[in-house]
């Protein structure tokens, strides 16, 4: 039921004088790309001044990221350590906004918080987030950095393994991790008979596919050959899946309606102008070059 409050009839003057108030306290942005978290928005001259940004802590910039972070995209659990694609790209990024590496501050965002509606505790966050419509209503992206297929994994004395199509995963025992694209794929493209198995971290994902839990897992090209080569060796990477129209793409994670939106997105933009990002993409993801293309 609702209630109705009675109308009050204000003077001329007093609607005027509160409509400018409305006004004045209105974001600039408001309407911006940077606020609907469009890739690519733009940010003036003034509000992107290296080293000046409207940032968390003035002169440091706060970058985020989970905990474990995994290879290839950092090494050794150390995002602050400058290796791994993604901890080079934030760097990278740092420095095209004005930020040297002693001006970069790191902490830990889970991978469900960094991309769920309420206030961050970062500048930017990157973490292998994917870009989406859905995830835009509660974040904005940056430009994407990272072109992405997906993956499947699976042991190699399982079903899963001679997969040679779509349709012979349907009936395996499928993982991935909770809310990522992969399990998108599992859910959307692959449609298995079976409920896939969710898991809260790949740590956990990979367990179980260690101890027969799962026949496979589903997770970016990249990671599986990681995985495959370094952490999981009783396991293959059994293909990939093939580039939709609108490609996937990783983007950096930031706030809604964050003022330093268009300025990374420039920053991002700038680097793959330059080559930058093929440079670092082919020095730390140089493994993941091929697989068989499962239709």
């Amino acid at each position: 039921m609702t209630i109705r409050k009675p109308s009050v009839v204000l003077p001329l003057a007093a609607l005027v004088a509160a409509a400018a108030a409305l006004t004045a306290c209105a974001p600039q942005d408001s309407k911006s790309d940077a606020a609907s978290g469009a890739p690519g928005a733009a940010g003036s001259a003034t509000s992107c001044a290296p080293g000046a940004l409207a940032t968390r802590t003035a002169g440091t910039l706060t970058v985020g990221t989970d905990k474990p972070a995994y290879d290839p995209w950092f090494s050794d659990d150390k995002p602050e350590n400058g290796k791994g694609f993604e901890s080079a790209v934030a760097y990278a990024v740092a420095e095209k906004l004005g930020y040297p590496k002693e001006k970069v501050s790191w902490v830990v965002a889970p991978f469900n918080k960094a991309t769920a509606p309420g206030a961050k505790d970062f500048d930017f966050d990157l973490n292998q987030v994917s870009i989406s419509d859905e995830r835009k209503q509660a974040v904005d992206f940056s430009s994407g950095y990272y072109d992405v297929r997906q993956a499947v994994i699976a042991l190699k004395n399982s079903k899963a393994a001679n997969a040679k199509s779509i349709a012979d995963l349907k009936d395996a025992k499928l993982g991935a991790q909770v809310g990522t694209t992969s399990l998108d794929t599992i859910t959307d493209t692959i449609k298995p008979s079976t409920r896939p198995a969710v898991f809260d971290s790949n740590d956990l994902a990979k367990a179980a596919l260690k101890n027969g839990q799962v026949e496979a897992l589903v997770v970016d090209l990249p990671t599986a050959f990681y995985i495959t080569g370094a952490e999981v060796p009783e396991a293959q990477v059994v293909g990939q899946f093939e580039t939709t129209a609108k490609a996937e793409q990783f983007g950096l994670v930031l706030d809604k309606g964050s003022k330093l939106t268009g300025c990374v997105s420039q920053a991002v933009d700038a680097l793959r102008a330059d080559g930058t990002l093929a440079k670092l993409e082919k020095q730390w993801l140089s493994d993941a070059v091929s697989a068989p293309v499962l239709k």
